[in-house]
């Protein structure tokens, strides 16, 4: 490997959200940090370079985004995913919780009804409440110890409820699932017909782990492209999220020109010059350093498998298909909710993220971020084991 992923990289006094708010949250700040999503790993020095090059110019004016800009994405989506877009399918969004809020604000009113299929990413939830919609839940099955979409129980809400809009998360958060071409392409169907505007998630599209393909949802059929919105980032991938680097990509000229007519009065498509020069290298010479730690990522994986396996049998890990968090299976350790934090948090000394914040059918669950080094990852599991065995 030409990169280093066994480095453990102090990250006080960076105002890294995952140790400076982690008192507030838990109620201690000596835990070991496994719970935001971003990774312990150094950025790829692609980007680096190119940020400590355009830092050195001394020269920081208002700035545009770059034909490079574009055509980086455009070639990270054509190779990565098979996905052919035009420039003119790609705008600047600061964020995608931003991006989908924009779009709950643009294609839906006040009191609408928005489906989200928990357990899924609590922002979806959130964000759809704050905004005085009302959400749907439409929850995922957890079959074979993996998720899959309810269709029919989705089929069975538009019979009964007029809903304006679904959030898609794909590849899924937390539970890591990569949707097959067939799910996705009836989800498409379903929603199609039933006037259903869908916002996909897709910023862990790049996080398919060895042996899986990702499948942007505009791709999979003529009426995915023509009733969706995509919302991207390199921030997941290259752990950039202070980098602010999301983007939408919308094939549908008429989907395009009203989300636009959002975004630019309050030049709200606008990105920031570090923005734009972090996703253009990333894109551009990013690939490598990707596929080399997606190997280390899965190697995490497979030991905290094997760990469970053998040390905590009570815990099962849902191996995920995409992307570096684990969703832990601890309905068989019998303890309630608040039991199930005491444990991580006030004997093992573990900050994660407890599974009822991402709503029905994630209580029992803890999601464990694994994207930091191994040795890490050793002292938490030991030290979660020796809270268990008492």
């Amino acid at each position: 490997m030409h990169y280093n992923f066994d480095d453990n990289i102090d990250r006080h006094g960076t105002d890294s959200v995952k140790l400076e708010k982690m008192k507030a949250i838990f109620g201690r700040d000596d835990l070991i940090p496994l719970w935001v999503a971003d990774m312990d790993f150094k950025s790829p020095p692609a980007i680096t370079e190119a940020l400590r090059e355009r830092v050195n110019h001394e020269i920081f004016g208002y700035t545009i985004s770059s034909e490079a800009y574009f055509q980086a994405i455009r070639g990270w989506l054509a190779d990565r995913h098979g996905w052919q877009v035009d420039k003119e399918d790609i705008c600047f969004v600061p964020g995608v919780v931003k991006g989908f809020a924009f779009a709950i604000d643009q294609f839906t009113e006040k009191e609408d009804k928005v489906i989200i299929q928990p357990p899924v990413y609590h922002p979806f939830r959130i964000v759809t409440t704050s905004l005085g919609r009302e959400v749907v839940n439409n929850p995922l099955l957890l079959e074979d110890g993996g998720y899959k979409m309810d269709l029919e129980g989705l089929k069975s809400i538009l019979t009964h409820q007029k809903c304006k809009m679904l959030i898609l998360c794909n590849p899924h958060n937390p539970g890591g699932r990569v949707w097959s071409l067939d799910e996705l392409r009836e989800l498409a169907e379903i929603c199609y017909d039933n006037n259903v505007f869908v916002v996909s998630d897709e910023i862990h599209a790049d996080l398919a782990l060895p042996g899986y393909r990702h499948t942007p949802f505009a791709t999979v059929s003529e009426k995915a492209a023509a009733n969706s919105l995509t919302l991207m980032a390199p921030s997941k991938t290259f752990n950039i999220a202070g980098i602010v680097s999301s983007f939408a990509v919308i094939p549908d000229k008429q989907i395009r020109k009203l989300y636009l007519s959002y975004l630019e009065p309050r030049e709200l498509n606008q990105g920031t010059l570090f923005a734009y020069t972090a996703t253009t290298a990333a894109y551009e010479k990013g690939g490598d350093w990707l596929d080399e730690m997606l190997a280390y990522v899965q190697g995490n994986i497979d030991f905290v498998d094997q760990f469970l396996n053998e040390h905590i049998p009570q815990i099962h890990a849902m191996r995920p298909e995409a992307s570096f968090l684990v969703w832990l299976d601890c309905r068989e350790l019998g303890l309630t909710r608040g039991e199930l934090v005491t444990l991580f948090v006030e004997r093992a000394g573990l900050a994660l993220n407890e599974g009822s914040m991402f709503g029905p059918g994630g209580e029992g669950f803890m999601r464990l971020n694994v994207g930091t080094s191994r040795s890490i990852l050793i002292k938490a599991l030991n030290k979660l084991k020796k809270a268990i065995d008492g």
